[in-house]
């Protein structure tokens, strides 16, 4: 199979799988997607450990529920399917045929690499088709609101940073998250409000972009999110009642111990049968990424297969030769590290002298 420069513009599901198929018996791309699949679990299991310190501090504080018994999430194997098979299964297992009351949300879990973003984006547009009202739930700007809030209150206390021990203990995130408010505002959209600290009924719509963006913000959120991961779950929680309650289908992804404390009776986990494939899909993304900028910059639309093919080809090489410079400076370092402590161990030096 060869990947057409019509295919490459697509940027999705079908371009991946053009390449993954293109390059199935190719060294150099199976060492790229070994490499991908390996750091993307790195990534998965670093992520969850952050995650997990978060709502075990939640907890101790009780803020959320140390005793909640796990709900049960349906698995839905992705392996050989579109992405549109794929939502219309977890449609039809959520709502079976035609639903009487309108709204609903739907849990959607799963490694990096399985598709949850493209499921999710699949989702919407099949509701959307049939005339629903959809919202794609993000925690994003409500950390990002609760952050500006917290930056705000450390300025107007003679604080330069934000320290945790003076800044977000209980009772200020408690007041902090009272100054949140989720609503139809304007009468029309559903928005979260500011009121608080000098911001004066702020949306968050109308800021998103630019103050809740800036360093200020942008440079804490880290911090703050681990403090406060129970707070804005409980906030988000209702939010998305409100919106279900109005008639919307709420989507809403992200990582099990989070999404727990949201009810829903509609819970999918997406996994991969075939692992290996999470990896070749990112090393996938990654070329067909960099092959359209490549091509792109041309202006020309008429591009041959074979000069796609060409790109793709130096691109894979090109990216497991940065992958075996890193991990030849990973050895040099390890090996410097055991001389200076060899040296040190066997000859003393370093070592404390006596008089």
């Amino acid at each position: 199979m060869t990947v057409s420069y019509s295919v490459l513009k697509e940027q999705n599901a079908s371009t991946s799988n053009a390449i993954m198929e293109t390059f199935e018996n190719n060294v150099l791309f199976q060492r790229l997607a070994t490499y991908e699949g390996d750091a993307t679990v790195a990534r998965d299991d670093e992520d969850a450990l952050k995650l997990e310190k978060g709502i075990r501090y939640a907890q101790q504080k009780g803020v959320l529920d140390g005793k909640l018994k796990p709900p049960t999430y349906e698995k839905i194997d992705v392996l050989g399917k579109t992405p549109t098979q794929v939502a219309e299964e977890i449609l039809t297992q959520a709502y079976g045929g035609d639903k009487k009351t309108k709204g609903g949300l739907i849990v959607l879990c799963g490694l990096s690499g399985t598709g949850k973003g493209t499921t999710v984006s699949m989702l919407r547009q099949l509701l959307e088709e049939k005339g629903e009202n959809v919202v794609t739930w993000s925690n994003g700007n409500i950390f990002r609101s609760v952050t500006l809030l917290a930056s705000t209150w450390a300025e107007q206390n003679g604080l330069s940073t934000i320290d945790t021990d003076v800044v977000l203990t209980k009772d200020n995130l408690q007041d902090f998250m009272s100054m949140l408010s989720f609503d139809k505002f304007d009468g029309t959209n559903y928005d979260t409000r500011i009121h608080g600290l000098g911001f004066d009924n702020v949306l968050v719509s109308d800021i998103a972009t630019t103050t809740l963006k800036s360093p200020a913000v942008s440079t804490n959120i880290p911090t703050v999110a681990e403090f406060t991961q129970g707070e804005v779950v409980t906030f988000a929680s209702r939010a998305m009642q409100v919106l279900q309650e109005s008639g919307y289908y709420v989507l809403l992804e992200g990582r099990e111990q989070t999404v727990n404390y949201v009810p829903s009776p509609h819970r999918f986990t997406l996994v991969l049968s075939d692992e290996s494939l999470i990896g070749k899909r990112r090393a996938a993304q990654r070329l067909m990424g960099a092959a359209l900028k490549d091509l792109s910059s041309s202006g020309d639309d008429n591009i041959e297969d074979s000069k796609v093919f060409q790109t793709l080809e130096e691109l894979v090489k090109q990216m497991v030769d940065e992958i075996d410079e890193e991990e030849a400076k990973k050895r040099n370092s390890l090996t410097n590290l055991f001389c200076i402590s060899w040296f040190t161990r066997v000859l003393g030096f370093g070592g404390s002298s006596s008089n």
